[in-house]
């Protein structure tokens, strides 16, 4: 295949099947999930059956490795496109279990109807051939349950024959033949293979697989790294990428612990399930970091790289200046990573890491748009265990990371090239010098006082600023507004809504649209009956009825009843002054107002960390 990026050809389910089975093609049992509806494993049996087409399979080989010894390890085949077709054939047809997107294992069987079948040959293009098995057909005497058990070595017609026919009369010996050597004929069917060259570089692969198939369930370079290490046994790649997948999926569901020990007795007794034990009892959900956050941040703290493209390149012994093809280079990135990984689920690491990240007020995985800004922070976090600034220090400079990364969109759009560029600074400036170089660079008084604000002209409550406004919050433990007790933190810890200071019902009664009276200036966490208190009133009538309730010690309008606790309680919330002056004609200016008071409160929380 030299000079070409890929070569076509055909090779029949059964050649695939078996290839699968020998091992010269890897397809990790969890690489990923199999997230196809049963339905859709039906849909792939009846139309093989049909003779429709189906797609093609796309391969990568792995490129040839030089040994240490100046022999040549030969690389297998990687599934870049069809998994999900081959793993329906194998659970369908071969009987294999799988897992679903549950991670639990599971079969999927498949039922076929002879008399279907038959109607089918007839002309009847609407026969129901094949069906998901129910439990109804387990009990019926058309329905063969399970097609696998036609496909099975050890499947004898002259025995199954006579007792089908014993039950079904009106099916000949001949027709039942007929119809059984079709559905085994699927065996025999040729799939078009596509196999992409050794040669060419990751980014390809990828662009190949968008332009082929770009109604797929697109596979992320993260799934091309698990493949590369699952497909190297030499290296207990496979044993690595478990250790990823599991931890991602506990973090998610710990239950899903005691499955592991029951099932993969393998990997329960390598001893690297005890390092998982943990998560069998967390309760964190801030931050689930799925595979593709363990790979980058263990390769970013630990290879001083970001771009995965080049991790799948180390995986397989790339040598960057020669472009050979190095044992000893897979040799080391292979203990890299394994040291790295461990790194990342590492109990204490990610605990110290999160009470860093949660203490700087992010109690709520609704307060985290995106997890490359907490996959940088848990890098400097890590980095900053090997490095000599004090440990007080470390904590203050992975909270001020984070925050200036979410405040910027540091690493919003092509993370991996402003990872890599960052990473680059820090090995040359260190960490700290590195931080109070962008301190230097973005946070001017034009940034707080202008740049800020405008950030916070928005609609959405997913803004990051916005976001970074209800961490200053909870930071601060604010008392949420009117409320003499409930703080922000307790209403995003138990779900609590955000509510309208001007309420919306009243800025639509004053003709004010959906884009205006949805903004970010004008939203607060309320406790709900400070929020019914207020009803539809203008600002102007219900903090005035607040106001005067300081007097009365009558409780009205939200809860407070002391004039000294009420001004506390506007400040925190970056209420107006004016705010008993406040109507609808009053709402732009307010809006104005209320974000250079937002700007202002994320200045202080910012420089207090």
């Amino acid at each position: 295949m030299n000079g070409e990026k890929f070569r076509n050809t055909f090779i029949s389910i059964k050649g695939i099947l078996g290839l699968i089975e020998a091992k010269d093609i890897a397809i990790p049992e969890i690489q990923r999930p199999f997230v196809w509806k049963n339905s859709q494993v039906r849909d792939l049996i009846d139309s093989l059956y049909k003779g429709y087409p189906t797609g093609y399979i796309i391969l990568w080989k792995n490129p040839n490795v030089k040994l240490k010894d100046g022999t040549i390890s030969s690389g297998k085949k990687v599934i870049i496109d069809g998994q999900q077709r081959i793993t329906a054939l194998m659970t369908a047809v071969a009987a294999q279990k799988v897992f679903n997107n549950e991670f639990k294992e599971c079969r999927v069987k498949i039922a076929f109807n002879p008399f279907a079948a038959l109607d089918y040959a007839n002309g009847n293009s609407e026969a129901e051939i094949f069906a998901v098995q129910t439990p109804a057909h387990l009990k019926s005497k058309y329905w063969i349950p399970d097609i696998s058990e036609i496909f099975s070595t050890s499947f004898s017609s002259w025995t199954f024959i006579p007792k089908y026919i014993e039950q079904n009369p009106n099916m000949t010996g001949e027709d039942l033949q007929g119809v059984l050597n079709t559905l085994k004929g699927i065996e025999a069917i040729q799939m078009g293979v596509i196999e992409l060259s050794e040669n060419l570089d990751i980014d390809v692969v990828t662009d190949i697989f968008i332009r082929i198939n770009s109604k797929g369930s697109a596979l992320s370079q993260g799934d091309f790294v698990m493949s590369k290490m699952a497909a190297d046994e030499a290296h207990k790649g496979n044993t690595l990428r478990k250790i990823i997948d599991y931890f991602s999926h506990l973090s998610v569901v710990p239950t899903y612990y005691n499955y592991i020990k029951e099932h993969d007795t393998e990997f329960a007794g390598s001893g690297y399930l005890e390092k998982l034990a943990w998560l069998s009892t967390d309760t964190e959900t801030v931050y689930d970091p799925t595979c593709d956050d363990v790979i980058r941040v263990a390769f970013m703290h630990k290879l001083k790289r970001a771009k995965l493209a080049e991790l799948v390149q180390l995986l397989t012994g790339r040598d960057f200046e020669t472009r050979d093809f190095k044992e000893e280079i897979v040799d080391d990135t292979f203990k890299q990573m394994y040291e790295g990984v461990l790194n990342v689920i590492s109990q204490h690491n990610f605990t110290q890491f999160m009470l860093a990240i949660k203490s700087a007020g992010f109690i709520s995985s609704k307060m985290v748009t995106s997890n490359m800004a907490l996959d940088f922070a848990y890098t400097i976090h890590l980095l900053l265990q090997k490095s000599d600034v004090p440990v007080a220090e470390r904590k203050r400079i992975v909270q001020k990371w984070y925050v200036l990364s979410a405040l910027t969109g540091r690493y919003s759009t092509s993370p991996e090239s402003a990872f890599a560029r960052d990473l680059r600074q820090i090995s040359e400036r260190g960490v700290p010098t590195m931080l109070k170089a962008m301190e230097d660079a973005i946070l001017s008084e034009n940034f707080w006082t202008v740049a800020l604000p405008q950030n916070l002209n928005s609609t959405s409550t997913t803004n990051p600023t916005y976001l970074v406004y209800l961490a200053a919050q909870v930071y601060f433990n604010d008392i949420s507004l009117l409320s003499s007790n409930i703080t922000v933190r307790e209403l995003i810890s138990l779900g609590g809504d955000v509510h309208h200071i001007f309420p919306k019902k009243y800025l639509v009664k004053n003709n004010y649209s959906k884009n205006f009276y949805n903004q970010e200036a004008n939203y607060a966490y309320l406790d709900r009956p400070v929020n019914e208190s207020i009803g539809m009133r203008a600002p102007k009538d219900y903090f005035s009825l607040a106001l005067k309730q300081c007097e009365t010690k009558q409780a009205k309008c939200g809860f407070i009843i002391d004039d000294v606790a009420l001004k506390k309680n506007l400040v925190a919330n970056c209420i107006p002054e004016n705010v008993c002056d406040l109507d609808s004609d009053l709402y732009p200016e307010f809006l104005e107002q209320r974000r250079l008071l937002m700007a202002q409160k994320i200045r202080s929380y910012y420089e207090s960390l």
